[in-house]
């Protein structure tokens, strides 16, 4: 197994004692030259602004349409807050196992909230995945009371949960907003589809990528460097400066993803791609190896996850836009056809790609549930 990334020791309390949160600072960015994608900046200070939503709109649509991945900028969520996130995170991640496995997450039944232990084989290359991470969901009233909190989410919620709202309201809602626009839909159509306070899978997640060996490295790339599209309909990616993650490009290239100062990266997912016919591009990437001169460091992440829920149907939206690209069929148009719910999509793409003890090879073959396909890319 690679070693740990955090010191076990730091950051633990007793079951009476309160947990000691210390604050966590990005690291130094990288001084290789790597071959960064480049990627629309979408400033969402601009949103309220007199036409501002529709010129924000015509921004998105090629990142969308032919991309994927965009970031954005100007957010009104205040640093400070993100960092606290980030070392909450950081907290979580030097806690004993015994109390990071108290939540696992469920993958029998394809759920994700809690606790995803680095324990999966990758292939048979004698090497584990490095990645740990805990999703937390929504803070409404079902979940409250229907998933166990870890000791740093239950002495910490209330701030936990004022920054999983926000990053809905003040992120994820807007873009929603800025995608219907593009689609010619009403305002309101895909962020009510995604409604925070419905029932979903939408989750606040803290990751960590620890440190492993140049060899370690080698050996698990080796064996899968195909990369992988998300589940749901939107990823947010908060800055954290560890260069890693890369996309493919519409030419087939793979290129870093750049931090961004006080900005978030975000990309679009499967779902959003089912619900527009494929016009909504769910992006491949990957994570690889960091640079040498941050290859000692461990890749702490802070991400937020939305995905469509139980009300709503994995149909193609009734957009002009998709009319008038003939993507829509007659079946499309049909409101009274059968279809999945997001959730029941989700949950089965979860419980195909995660109940596994070993990472196995799947490139060339697809994922179906139910009328939806999705190709595996990881190789």
């Amino acid at each position: 197994m690679a070693p740990s990334a955090v010191d076990e020791a730091a950051g633990q309390a007793t079951a009476t004692t309160t947990l000691i949160i210390k604050p966590w600072s990005r690291p130094a960015v990288t001084k290789e030259s790597l071959d960064w994608a480049d990627l629309p900046k979408i400033d969402l200070s601009r949103f309220d602004e007199p036409g501002g939503k529709q010129e924000l709109a015509g921004q998105l649509y090629d990142a969308i349409s032919r991309v994927g991945f965009w970031s954005v900028v100007n957010t009104g969520l205040d640093d400070a807050r993100v960092l606290r996130q980030f070392s909450f995170g950081n907290t979580f991640f030097k806690e004993p196992l015994e109390e990071k496995r108290r939540f696992p997450c469920n993958f029998a039944d394809g759920e994700y909230f809690g606790y995803r232990e680095n324990s999966r084989w990758i292939g048979d290359t004698g090497v584990k995945e490095n990645v740990e991470m805990l999703n937390i969901p929504k803070a409404t009233p079902y979940y409250d009371v229907s998933v166990g909190r870890h000791k740093i989410v239950e002495e910490n919620y209330a701030e936990i949960a004022a920054f999983h709202r926000d990053v809905w309201e003040k992120v994820v809602r807007k873009l929603y907003v800025l995608i219907a626009i593009v689609l010619e839909l009403p305002e309101n159509y895909l962020a009510d589809a995604h409604a925070y306070d419905d029932k979903s899978d939408d989750h606040l997640r803290y990751m960590i990528y620890n440190v492993r060996s140049q060899d370690e490295w080698d050996r698990a790339q080796a064996y899968s460097k195909g990369g992988h599209t998300d589940f749901g309909s939107l990823t947010l990616l908060f800055s954290q400066n560890i260069a890693g993650l890369q996309i493919r490009t519409p030419e087939g290239q793979w290129k870093y993803v750049r931090p961004v100062d006080g900005g978030i990266t975000c990309n679009a997912a499967d779902t959003l791609s089912f619900l527009t016919k494929g016009f909504i591009k769910s992006t491949v990437h990957r994570v690889v190896t960091p640079p040498k001169d941050q290859i000692n460091t461990a890749r702490l992440g802070l991400l937020y996850f939305s995905r469509p829920g139980d009300l709503t149907p994995m149909r193609a939206v009734p957009s002009p836009l998709l009319e008038r690209l003939g993507l829509l069929t007659d079946e499309d148009r049909d409101p009274n056809a059968v279809a999945v719910s997001g959730t029941e999509y989700v949950r089965a793409r979860v419980k195909d790609v995660h109940l596994r003890t070993v990472l196995d090879k799947r490139a060339g073959t697809q994922f179906e549930f139910k009328g939806l396909k999705v190709n595996n890319h990881y190789e």
